[in-house]
């Protein structure tokens, strides 16, 4: 196996694998990437039986093969390397050389032949905007559980049915819910009735930072409905495909909750709050709420006012304008979950759109509210239901 590759796309499709690489292997060979090197490239993948990752870029290949390498380890020495070089790949008797310039490193290699066999690819579903698939993931994974031992509240529930996908997920004490349209493949599992598959929070969020606005993101499915799945204890597979880059991941098994039904018909109070102006405000008040301590919001004509304490050592409180309507003016909120929910409905990841509003809709102080963006559309696309807290006296 010899080859010839550039440094910087090396490194980046190293360090975009790699991320899929399991942080305490059940075996050695499962911390290594496989270079497969062919006529159409140089490929890099990894596959630990549950998630794998591969990506292929361009190379100058004289002698195509196939070898495994210490995952962590290339990507650093890549990422070391001087930038706009090549990298020249070479067998070596104690493993595989690798040279850029003056620089040579011999990297053993781990033995192939005992590497879990890359999965199939699952037949093509349909295809995303990548800008619009990655914002609903960021808007809904937050809303995620971290705790493993209830598996399916770590997924998101993807339900894809003609022309529209629904991504959900929940942790009991919030629940996030986005829908956006897709183009389902002729032929695909839309045309068998549709879908709806659990996929693991965690990977969701690594595929949505490969996703670029603008590009297509292709979506690949193999689930239990499927012919083709193994009925023994085969859940199914999905992949998302951007480009040369493919990260796919098994299903998990379970029936998600039936969310729609959680979400109020009607409500006794709205208000409409600037969102920037508000996040803010919850923000600097939090700073004195203990773990577990809340955020409470009353609401008088034109503001509101948030407010928080921690017993016997600090309170804190700011006023931001706002609009209400109701007659239940108190609500109280765990910070963290409440801020999650407003610059997910805002529409941003980080710095929130200037004169961005958000709507808080509740009945009473101690019945779900639901969170959207301030819009007159209904229903609105981002729906964010939040469980309130009690107050002590």
């Amino acid at each position: 196996m010899k080859f010839t590759v550039e440094r910087d796309a090396l490194a980046e499709a190293a360090t975009w694998v790699a991320r899929a690489l399991p942080s305490r292997p059940v075996i050695p060979v499962l911390a290594g990437l496989l270079l497969r090197a062919a006529g159409d490239g140089l490929t890099l993948a990894c596959f630990d039986y549950e998630v794998s990752a591969r990506m292929r870029i361009g190379a100058e290949v004289s002698e195509p093969g196939t070898v495994l390498v210490p995952g962590r380890l290339l990507v650093e020495i890549t990422r070391s390397l001087p930038a706009g070089r090549t990298v020249e790949f070479g067998p070596d008797p104690e493993g595989m050389s690798m040279t850029c310039g003056e620089a040579t490193f011999i990297l053993a290699t781990l033995p192939a032949d005992e590497y879990p066999e890359l999965p199939d690819v699952p037949r093509l579903a349909g295809a995303a905007d990548g800008g619009a698939l990655a914002a609903a993931i960021g808007q809904v994974t937050p809303a995620a559980s971290r705790d493993d031992t209830l598996p399916m509240l770590t997924a998101v529930s993807l339900e894809l049915a003609d022309g529209r996908m629904t991504l959900a997920a929940t942790d009991r004490y919030r629940l996030a819910v986005r829908d956006l349209e897709w183009r389902p493949a002729p032929g695909g599992v839309v045309d068998e009735g549709g879908a709806s598959v659990l996929v693991p929070a965690r990977v969701m969020g690594d595929a949505a930072r490969m996703m670029i606005a603008g590009s297509p993101v292709r979506i690949l499915l193999r689930h239990a409905a499927d012919g083709d799945a193994d009925p023994v204890g085969d859940t199914g597979t999905i992949g998302f495909e951007v480009g040369e880059r493919r990260l796919t991941t098994r299903l998990l098994a379970g029936e998600f909750i039936r969310y729609r039904s959680r979400f109020p018909a009607e409500f006794g109070c709205a208000a409409e709050l600037p969102a920037a102006a508000f996040t803010e405000a919850v923000r600097r008040v939090s700073l004195v709420a203990e773990r577990g301590t809340p955020v409470q919001l009353s609401f008088a004509p034109g503001r509101v006012t948030v407010a928080a304490a921690t017993q016997g050592q600090a309170r804190a409180r700011e006023s931001v304008p706002a609009e209400f309507e109701g007659d239940e003016p108190v609500i109280a909120f765990n910070p963290h979950y409440l801020l999650d929910g407003v610059v997910a409905a805002a529409g941003a990841d980080a710095d929130l759109p200037d004169g961005a509003r958000v709507r808080l809709r509740f009945t009473t102080a101690s019945k779900p509210a639901v969170v959207t963006h301030a819009t007159t559309d209904e229903p609105a696309e981002f729906r964010y239901l939040v469980v309130p807290q009690r107050v002590a006296p």
